[in-house]
C-alpha cells in the first residue's frame, strides 16, 4: 500500500553568518490541515529559551516539562529550550519540533512542542510544551525567536503543510492513500466509489479464492484477477463495489472446497477461484483459476471461467498419484501437479502488481496436501502461491485475506483452508 507523504516541505530558512534574531514564516499558504516546524538551533547567550509567535503574538499560555536525565520539572512555560553557547559543547546544535493542528480554524490555536539539547559534556535536557494562542484568525505567519542574544549561523528551521490522506482527492470510498503522483482507494469490502469528477483512472478486479479439499485435497484455485488501465469514470456517479468472499474449505470428503465469489467494479468483473477435490470428489472446480485434484487421480478445474482476455487465470493441477493432492490455479501459471506421494503439488504462482504504489503478489493458487498422516498444503499468501503439504499432519491452511489467494488443501481426514477475500483497487492522477 502507499503510505501518505502528504507532508509537504513549504519553506526552509537557515540563519546565515553573522546570525539573525528570529526565524520566520509569513504568508502561509491556507491549503493544508496542520503545520509543522521541525529546527535545528544554537544561540549566542546563556540558558536561552525559544520563543514561538503566531500572527506576530507570542503564545499566551504554556506548560512545560523539563527533564535532565536525573529529575523531571514542570513549570508554567511557553520556552522549547536551545543550546546555550558557554555551557553546551562547541558547534552542538539542539533539535525542537512544534506542531499546530487544524491551523486554518476559526478556533484557538493550540500547539505541542518538543525539543533536546545536544551537549556532549554533563548537562543535557529534554522538554514538553504545551501551548496555546487565543486567537480564532488562520495561521498566517509563525515566528521563533531565542530569549536573549541571537541564532548562530547554521541555525535552521523548515515548515511543512500536512494533510490528511484524504485531502485533495478527486472520488470517496475504500480506504483513501496517496504518494507523490496518485490518489488509491482501496476496497477490502464492497462499497461505493463516487468521483467528484470526470476521471482517467487504472483499477485492479481480484475475486475471491477457493477453498482447499478435504484429505488430501486439492489446493483452492486463486481468484480472478484482471487490471485495467486508462479507463473513464465520470463525475458524480456511484460505482458499486463488489469485494469477493473465499469459498470455505471442505469438511467432509462428499464435498469440493468452497468456491470464492465474484468481485466487480465498473462493469468489470473477476470470477471467483475455484475449490479443491476431495476424497469422495475428487475433481477441481472450475472458475477465475481452477481448483488442484484431490490425490488418486482427481483432475484439475479449468481456469479464466469468464472466457476473457486476457485470461484471469489458470486452471488446477491433476494428481497422478494416491498419496497427494495437487495445487490450485494461479493468476500467473497452472497449479503444480502431484506426482510423488510424499508431497502435494504447489500452487500456482501469484501475480505482482504495484496498483497500491506497492509491488504485491495477488491471486496465487493453494498448495495440494499429502495423505497418510502427513501434510496439509499451505493456502496462498503474500509470498505468493501457497505449497504443497509435505512432513507434518495438519488441515490446510487459510489464504491471506484480500489476495485473492486459494485455501490449501487438508491432509489424511482433514478439513482444506478457505480461500482469500478478494480486492478492488482503483488509482488516478493528483
Amino acid at each position: 500500500m502507499a503510505t501518505n507523504p502528504n507532508m509537504v516541505a513549504i519553506q526552509t530558512v537557515t540563519v546565515p553568518s553573522g546570525g539573525a534574531a528570529s526565524i520566520e514564516f509569513t504568508s502561509i499558504p491556507q491549503t493544508y490541515t496542520d503545520l509543522k516546524v521541525v529546527m535545528s538551533s544554537r544561540a549566542n547567550a546563556e540558558v536561552v529559551g525559544v520563543t514561538c509567535s503566531i500572527n506576530g503574538s507570542a503564545l499566551d499560555s504554556g506548560k512545560r516539562l523539563r527533564g535532565n536525565g536525573t529529575g523531571v520539572a514542570s513549570t508554567s512555560n511557553t520556552e522549547n529550550y536551545a543550546v546555550n553557547n558557554s555551557g553546551a559543547t562547541a558547534t552542538t546544535f539542539s533539535n525542537g519540533e512544534w506542531y499546530f493542528p487544524n491551523y486554518t480554524g476559526s478556533q484557538n490555536k493550540s500547539v505541542s512542542m518538543d525539543g533536546v539539547t545536544e551537549n556532549n559534556g554533563t548537562d543535557a535536557y529534554s522538554s514538553l510544551v504545551a501551548g496555546l494562542e487565543s486567537t480564532a484568525s488562520a495561521i498566517t505567519s509563525l515566528s521563533f525567536a531565542p530569549t536573549s542574544g541571537s541564532f548562530v549561523e547554521h541555525s535552521s528551521a523548515t515548515l511543512y503543510g500536512v494533510t490528511s490522506s484524504a485531502y485533495g482527492a478527486k472520488a470517496t470510498g475504500g480506504i483513501i492513500t496517496s504518494d507523490a503522483d496518485y490518489f488509491y482507494h482501496t476496497f477490502l469490502a464492497s462499497g461505493t466509489f463516487t468521483p467528484s469528477q470526470n476521471l482517467t483512472a487504472d483499477y485492479l478486479v481480484v475475486a475471491g479464492g477457493g477453498g482447499g479439499g478435504f484429505d488430501a485435497g486439492g489446493g483452492g484455485g486463486a481468484g480472478g484477477y484482471r487490471a485495467f488501465t486508462s479507463q473513464s469514470l465520470t463525475s458524480s456517479t456511484n460505482y458499486t463495489v463488489t469485494v469477493g468472499a473465499g469459498g470455505a474449505g471442505a469438511t467432509t470428503g462428499a464435498n469440493k472446497g468452497g468456491s470464492g465469489t465474484t468481485s466487480t467494479f465498473n462493469s468489470s468483473s473477476s470470477s471467483g477461484g475455484g475449490g479443491g477435490g476431495s476424497s469422495s470428489n475428487t475433481g477441481g472446480a472450475s472458475g477465475g483459476s481452477g481448483g488442484g485434484g484431490r490425490a488418486n487421480g482427481g483432475t484439475g478445474g479449468a481456469g479464466n471461467a469468464g472466457s476473457y482476455s486476457p485470461v484471469e487465470g489458470y486452471a488446477g493441477g491433476t494428481s497422478a498419484n494416491p498419496g497427494a493432492g495437487s495445487g490450485g490455479g494461479g493468476s500467473a501459471a497452472v497449479g503444480q501437479n502431484s506426482t510423488t506421494t510424499t508431497a502435494g503439488g504447489n500452487g500456482g504462482a501469484a501475480t505482482s502488481n504495484s496498483i497500491s504504489g506497492t509491488a504485491v503478489n495477488y491471486a496465487g493458487g493453494g498448495g495440494g496436501a499429502v495423505n497418510n498422516a502427513t501434510g496439509g498444503g499451505a493456502g496462498a499468501d503474500a509470498s505468493g502461491a501457497g505449497a504443497g503439504g509435505t512432513t507434518v499432519r495438519g488441515a490446510g491452511s487459510n489464504a491471506t485475506a484480500n489476495l485473492g489467494g486459494g485455501g490449501g488443501g487438508g491432509g489424511d481426514t482433514l478439513a482444506g483452508g478457505s480461500g482469500g477475500s478478494g480486492v478492488v483497487i482503483v488509482r488516478y492522477a493528483k
